[in-house]
């Protein structure tokens, strides 16, 4: 059993050792001693664990994957690992702001997620990329789940952090689920209530051929499997909410 600690940083990390040094040097100055940084490797080919390693600071807890598992399942276990009190998500090729752990966790004093825009660099942002989080919609969580079906409301997991309680809610991820674990933790979070926006940039996010998130426009027929998957997820976190709801209710 880890000690309690304030803030865990989860990162799932594949084939990263270009970038992960930059990523956890920008990281590891806004964090506190007793905080920890989870880098779950997905079994790297490229010296990522190597790279890992050479920073040589304590907070950060090196695993590796005995096989390949993907990036959800990834940071599904790295979730599953953390001790914080306040979660942060991570990619392996970004940069942080300086001022972001303290302006995120000032709102998580008061909502469950807390998702900021983040600023896109390294190639010429594609359609996905000019989509922006407004803060004014963050108390609409109605429209920002039907926003994450039908596909206009984009949140990028390297942007988000969330209360170590609401794993309670999300995690399990669901077994189907490949891919976009960023908008069913943003989709917990609107059907819980309890998420803000932020409009501000608090993470350089670069861009480069490896990239998950595609930058054109899918087929049709992918389109509509990823409408199906979200679909899929709101009837699952929907019965979690309300067996929440209700195991609350009968606890008092």
């Amino acid at each position: 059993m880890q000690d309690q600690s304030r803030i865990s940083v989860c990162l799932a990390a594949y084939n990263g050792a270009r970038y992960i040094d930059e990523q956890l040097r920008s990281i590891l100055p806004q964090l506190g001693p007793g905080d920890e940084v989870i880098v779950v490797d997905d079994c790297s080919s490229d010296g990522t664990d190597t790279m890992v390693k050479a920073v040589d600071d304590p907070r950060i807890r090196l695993l590796r994957n005995e096989q390949n598992l993907g990036q959800v399942k990834t940071f599904e276990r790295a979730l599953g690992e953390s001790s914080g009190a306040f979660i942060f998500l991570s990619d392996q090729d970004d940069i942080w702001l300086p001022g972001r752990v303290d302006t995120m966790l000032q709102t998580l004093d008061e909502e469950m997620v807390v998702v900021s825009n983040c600023e896109h660099f390294g190639a010429p942002p594609g359609r996905f990329h000019r989509i922006r989080l407004r803060a004014a919609d963050s108390s609409r969580h109605a429209a920002n789940v039907l926003g994450i079906v039908v596909g206009y409301r984009l949140h990028w997991g390297c942007a988000m952090a969330l209360r170590a309680e609401f794993l309670n809610l999300a995690l399990p991820f669901p077994g189907y689920l490949r891919e976009s674990h960023d908008q069913w933790l943003a989709m917990a979070g609107n059907l819980n209530g309890s998420i803000r926006y932020l409009e501000q940039d608090t993470v350089l996010h670069r861009l480069h051929a490896d990239n998950v998130t595609p930058e054109k426009i899918r087929g049709l027929s992918a389109i509509l499997k990823a409408r199906a998957v979200f679909l899929a997820n709101l009837v699952i976190l929907l019965r979690r909410t309300r067996l929440r709801r209700f195991r609350s209710a009968t606890a008092t």
